[in-house]
């Protein structure tokens, strides 16, 4: 019975130090991205126009576009917003509890939201299908379909 056992423990052991490499090995999955998912500071995301930021195949220079999502060049929105600064208003800091539930694929709180001059939005990069808006201190680049909060750029209309 102890012999059982040691070998039990054994081959478990095997199999475990043998499968840990496989877990780590690369799929060679093309519709991942590697990395993180946003901005990579070269303009728009991509090279192209602000209609089509970010929605390039993984041939196009970007890398990081997965299924069509844009990439937010933060660096960029920061420049719009302080040279566009007569455009918006700075909003009072939301209360705690609404901020932590300001996070990428949550739902935008309903209530919240206000609409951004379109003199500004006609200088923000534009997303096909999302929609900034502003709540509180924060920028936030939100799903029009669903309402689901993209990208949320803290503390930069304050």
């Amino acid at each position: 019975m102890l012999k059982a056992r040691s070998f039990i423990a054994v081959l478990t052991s095997v199999a475990l130090l043998a499968g840990s490499p496989l877990l780590l090995a690369d799929p060679g999955n093309k519709d991942k991205p590697h990395g993180n998912s946003h901005g990579n500071g070269n303009g728009n995301g991509n090279g192209k126009s602000h209609g089509n930021a970010g929605k390039g195949n993984d041939n196009d220079g970007g890398g990081n576009s997965y299924r069509g999502e844009p990439q937010i060049d933060i660096g960029g929105v920061r420049i719009v917003l302080g040279n566009n600064r007569q455009y918006w208003s700075a909003g009072k800091a939301l209360p705690p509890g609404i901020q932590k539930n300001l996070a990428r694929g949550k739902p935008l709180p309903p209530g919240i939201a206000k609409k951004l001059d379109n003199r500004l939005l006609g200088q923000l990069p534009r997303y096909d299908g999302y929609d900034w808006v502003q709540a509180g201190t924060d920028l936030i680049l939100v799903t029009a379909a669903t309402g689901l909060i993209y990208e949320v750029l803290h503390n930069v209309l304050d």
